[in-house]
């Protein structure tokens, strides 16, 4: 009975998303195949794809890492915009190999001291982190629209943008036979992952990280320091978050500019949340959003409003979540 309820909200979500592309007289079978047409069905529309696949795997990761140490960080995408400006004006000061390192390591490192009051709140006077760091998420944004608009605003330029990056201080490319270029910043992007991955199983500062987010209250009797690893858990996220910026600026945009971010911190809950209790699942679904991203964006000249994929992520939200209660039920 409990498995036909789960099967009957799959039925019912397909139903949903039919009837909404219904509504804007295309036909599914046509609407998907401009999606899959629009994502990768070309060498240009896969290179968009790869695109928005950067920041949301490793900006995945970050919501990831909060979710593990039972932190729900609502505010990479805050901490996601600092780092990418902090990236970008260090960027443009240090010329070549040492400024792609010296811009990620500042992005890191602004992406972390922006989560810092959301983490010691919650380490140490239990505010929740989804008030404090939404809150956060704001100022970021305006921070960021004043320093493009004055401070780092580039010289003779009508729009809110800075000067660009050198291309000596951009990653290196691991293909480049346009209009398919794939930058080496997503190949670090699935190399933190990885190392998070091997660092949460193999390493004791990772098992306590894990038992501090199935139940603090335990990890704390027995001895874990949980105001520690609460702390160090959101500065994590924050400088992940930061790297997350700082491949976008470095990888592809080569410039920071006001409204940088379509939403990409609010998009890697997804990605975390359907990745499940696997780091490694993070390649598959931030690859699956940005397949949907790109996908959408393309579906737009036939019709089909954008909107339609984030109805369709929430929908397969909605019944990941409810198999993984169905397996917990199992399990208890």
């Amino acid at each position: 009975m409990r498995n036909l309820r789960v099967w009957l909200l799959v039925l019912a979500s397909v139903a949903a998303v039919l009837g909404l592309v219904a509504l804007t007289n295309v036909g599914a079978r046509e609407a998907l195949s401009g999606l899959i047409e629009g994502s990768l069905g070309s060498p240009g529309s896969l290179n968009g794809t790869l695109k928005e696949m950067t920041p949301l795997l490793i900006a995945g990761l970050a919501v990831y890492v909060a979710l593990r140490a039972g932190l729900f960080n609502i505010g990479v995408e805050g901490q996601l915009v600092v780092g990418a400006m902090c990236c970008a004006v260090v960027a443009l000061r240090v010329p070549g190999l040492a400024g792609l390192v010296a811009g990620c390591a500042a992005g890191c490192v602004a992406g972390a001291l922006w989560a810092l009051p959301a983490g010691t709140i919650k380490a140490f006077k239990g505010g929740h982190e989804v008030i404090t760091t939404i809150m956060l998420n704001n100022v970021a944004v305006q921070f960021a629209h004043y320093m493009t608009d004055g401070p780092i605003k580039a010289p003779g330029q009508m729009n809110t943008t800075t000067d660009r990056v050198p291309e000596s201080a951009m990653f290196p490319f691991l293909w480049s036979d346009p209009p398919l270029r794939i930058t080496s910043a997503l190949l670090l992007g699935a190399f933190v992952v990885f190392g998070f991955a091997y660092w949460l199983k193999r390493t004791v500062s990772g098992y306590e990280l894990d038992l501090v987010g199935k139940n603090a209250r335990a990890a704390e009797m027995a001895g874990v320091a949980t105001k520690r690893v609460v702390l160090s858990s959101m500065l994590f996220s924050g400088a992940l978050a930061g790297l997350a910026g700082s491949a976008m600026v470095l990888g592809h945009e080569g410039r920071f500019y006001a409204g940088f971010s379509p939403g990409y911190g609010f998009d890697a809950l997804g990605v975390a949340i359907l990745a499940g209790n696997t780091p490694l699942a993070l390649l598959a679904s931030s690859f699956f959003f940005a397949v949907l991203n790109k996908g959408a964006a393309a579906i737009q000249i036939v019709g089909v409003p954008k909107g339609i994929s984030t109805i369709v992520l929430g929908l397969l939200i909605v019944i990941f979540a409810a198999v993984r209660y169905r397996k917990g039920e199992r399990h208890e």
